[in-house]
């Protein structure tokens, strides 16, 4: 192939827009995207949900000129994937897939990359026939025949030496500083910390649990919100591992009795980086140390494919836009409150608008915006940062969480006063929220004229698209998931019974739940006259307000996700 057909001729996202594979305003968006982290366009649209692999595939195939192939339905033969290294394989996102005389043929993202079909060239001494394949599958087949998570793991501990290893009592347990900076630094530690690190990037985590046990020691992976045990390394280096994690978080190796925390960036695959936010706990057995990874690539700010309704969405934008009042996202840990606030944050902010946050603790940087990370031990609390931001000219401003009559108090004010107030609180649903507000302390008039808007948000995994399949569940099941028998003939349900692609799962990536409640004439009529959580729910849900059941129930219909997953993240209406 000449370097004249390696060359695009047109560049792939206007031949989406021109194919009606997208519209403009999601090139314009995944373009912004792209632009800020470095992710491909194509896996930016893919993972937005607007369009598929399969039209990716075929929109590159087009683009770059050359044949497409699915590797899903490849079985690769070892031989041939020795001709190139897993490191080249990475570095240029490519794997070989099949060789015939002189020809060895590669399956690339970019099969414009001359400098990589040169090197391979180089190297093999063949010559390079490109394909195309999407990034994603090209990973999860780099993952899949160079090496398997056992066996990495396996390599990483195989200086380990179990036969020495013998019960101490506790007070023999006990290591100085230098001792374990020592034996944190020594190389089989490194390379096991390292693995677990690079495993869970390729893995999706979105946590790393490292936990230790009279008897035992093991790491757990939570991926698409389940936990998953990966690895048992031996239990005399617990404290050696534990202490390498916090010398890369430049957290106390020495402190053991008391909770650290910290955070540490890491670089991978073509200069990409991944922020780790990093916790340590006392146990009665030791430090148990618990990672949530930050992938500032993977974060979602175009709040159009988060997974609203059309009405859920137009209510919630409209409620962003006013100039005043108060925005409440509620729901349990990990549930992507904070993916939502960013989103509507990044909305919002344009050159004539002075938008503040105080969070706890920062998770990503937003440029343009004033982000401050909650510090107790300094008294800079979320009540004493909302006082500050009051005198800093503020038109919109961000609170982490609203914890305590104070920071209520001062948030309230500040929504009745010509601010934009968005926040978070921790309950079951969205009209639970207003009781919530109540029993704080803050008054129902003030309630009912300062809220403007709550979405409370679940998240639910996602059916694996390489291999869902139509089922068939008992009308019975059907009708405990509040699906009426009018509807049962309406949609074909979906499973998915596991593939390489999923980890055996059957489920990749998630997908949020919303409920979005409106604070109405209607409904401020029943906060001021004292009216329960039930009867609230009650006339928010005959103004039009769709449940989080009710949301569920329709991503069942679409084939996203199974009944079992609502009815696990939901409580019936």
């Amino acid at each position: 192939m000449s370097d004249e057909q390696r060359r695009p001729k047109k560049k792939i996202g206007e031949l989406l827009v021109q194919e009606n594979m997208i519209s403009a305003s999601c090139l314009h968006s995944a373009l912004e995207q792209h632009n800020r982290t470095g992710e491909r366009l194509g896996t930016i649209l893919v993972k937005s949900g607007d369009i598929s692999e399969e039209q990716l595939v075929q929109a590159l195939s087009k683009h770059y000129e050359v044949p497409a192939i699915n590797l899903n339905e490849f079985e690769i033969d070892p031989d041939v994937m020795r001709h190139v290294s897993q490191k080249l394989a990475e570095k240029y996102t490519l794997l070989p897939i099949n060789r015939a005389a002189n020809n060895l043929v590669v399956a690339m993202a970019d099969p414009s990359n001359i400098q990589a079909i040169d090197e391979i060239e180089f190297q093999t001494s063949y010559r390079v026939e490109p394909v195309v394949a999407t990034e994603q599958s090209i990973r999860a087949a780099i993952a899949k025949y160079y090496k398997s998570t056992e066996n990495t793991f396996e390599k990483a501990l195989t200086s380990f030496d179990d036969d020495d290893i013998e019960a101490v009592a506790e007070s023999e347990e006990i290591l100085d500083e230098a001792e374990l900076k020592s034996s944190s630094q020594e190389a089989p530690v490194v390379k096991l910390v390292n693995v677990i690190l690079t495993e869970a990037i390729n893995k999706g985590a979105s946590d790393i649990h490292i936990e230790p046990y009279e008897k035992s020691f093991r790491v757990r992976y939570r991926i698409d919100g389940r936990l998953y045990e990966i690895v048992n390394p031996p239990l005399k280096h617990k404290d050696a591992i534990v202490s390498r994690i916090k010398i890369m978080s430049n957290l106390d190796i020495a402190e053991r009795r008391i909770p650290q925390d910290g955070r540490f960036k890491l670089k991978y695959a073509k200069g990409q980086e991944m922020d780790f936010r990093v916790s340590v706990f006392p146990t009665i057995y030791g430090e148990k140390v618990v990672l949530r990874l930050l992938d500032k690539s993977n974060l979602q700010l175009d709040m159009t494919v988060l997974g609203f309704e059309e009405v859920q969405l137009a209510d919630f934008q409209r409620a962003i836009s006013r100039p005043y009042g108060m925005v409440l996202v509620t729901g349990p840990t990990g549930s992507g409150k904070t993916t939502t606030l960013y989103s509507a944050l990044s909305a919002l902010n344009q050159v004539n608008s002075n938008i503040s946050t105080i969070e706890d603790p920062v998770e990503f940087n937003l440029p343009g915006i004033n982000q401050g990370q909650l510090n107790d031990d300094v008294g800079l609390s979320f009540s004493a940062a909302l006082r500050s931001f009051l005198r800093q000219d503020p038109d919109i401003i961000m609170v982490g969480e609203i914890r305590d009559f104070e920071t209520a108090e001062i948030a309230v004010k500040a929504a009745l006063t010509g601010h934009l107030v968005l926040s978070t609180l921790h309950t079951n649903d969205a009209p639970s929220t207003v009781n919530r507000l109540l029993n704080m302390g803050i008054e129902p008039f003030l309630v009912s004229n300062a809220v403007d808007t709550v979405v409370a948000q679940r998240l639910v995994r996602k059916l694996c698209t390489a291999c869902k399949q139509p089922t068939t569940v008992s009308e019975q099941t059907l009708i405990e998931a509040q699906i009426s028998p009018e509807e049962i003939a309406d949609f074909t349900l979906m499973e998915s019974k596991g593939c390489d692609e999923c980890g055996e799962t059957g489920f990749k990536g998630r997908i949020a739940l919303y409920e979005v409640f409106v604070v109405g004439p209607e409904i401020q009529d029943f906060i001021i006259n004292g009216a329960t959580t039930a009867e609230i729910k009650q006339e928010a849900r005959r103004l039009g307000m769709l449940t989080m059941r009710e949301s569920g129930i329709i991503r069942i219909q679409e084939g996203i996700t199974t009944i079992s997953e609502v009815v696990r993240s939901t409580i019936a209406d």
